[in-house]
């Protein structure tokens, strides 16, 4: 029994060495290389940056300002007192008197009234100032910058391209995949 046992245990052992040593031979081999650069082109981006721009210049403004005054009753007031006064001592007779005095009353009142208001809106002023103003423009600029590398090389008689960061120089670094054909 212990001759069955270590047979069978050699002949495992012998087994799995072979099946190691086809897997090893199966498995994807890769390496590094260098192909030879045939041409590299940049990859450019025109771009547009706006640049604000403040523009002042002087202008002349126009200001008006009122000078209201408080409505006053005095001037129709005195007005009537007047006219009153005026319109006693012209009526000629007792009931006349009276009758003058009303009438002279309410047109001085009127004419007080009109003299007041116009002497209000004399107060009208118009005057200019010069003050600055300004506006922001914006100018805009065109610039190019690159982004890239479009690269073109040739490896084992066959041509290939790639986009890179940075220009690669006369050759560039490649990974060689090796896979047997079964």
């Amino acid at each position: 029994m212990k001759k069955i046992i270590a047979g069978s245990l050699i002949a495992l052992g012998l087994v799995s060495g072979m099946a190691q040593a086809d897997s090893r031979f199966k498995e994807n081999k890769s390496h590094r290389e260098y192909a030879r650069v045939t041409h590299v082109e940049p990859i450019v981006v025109q771009t547009e940056r706006r640049i604000p721009r403040r523009e002042c210049w002087e202008e002349d403004v126009r200001y008006e300002t009122r000078d209201y005054q408080r409505k006053s009753y005095t001037g129709p007031i005195l007005g009537g007192i007047i006219g009153g006064a005026i319109g006693n001592e012209l009526g000629a007779g007792q009931d006349n008197k009276k009758v003058g005095a009303v009438v002279g009353a309410v047109l001085g009142a009127s004419i007080g009234n009109d003299l007041s208001h116009n002497r209000a809106h004399r107060g009208n002023n118009v005057e200019y100032r010069t003050e600055t103003r300004c506006n922001v423009q914006h100018d805009v600029e065109y610039y190019e910058r690159v982004t890239g590398y479009k690269v073109t090389y040739r490896y084992n008689g066959q041509t290939y391209q790639t986009r890179m960061d940075r220009d690669p120089g006369k050759r560039i670094e490649v990974r060689v995949h090796v896979t047997p054909l079964s």
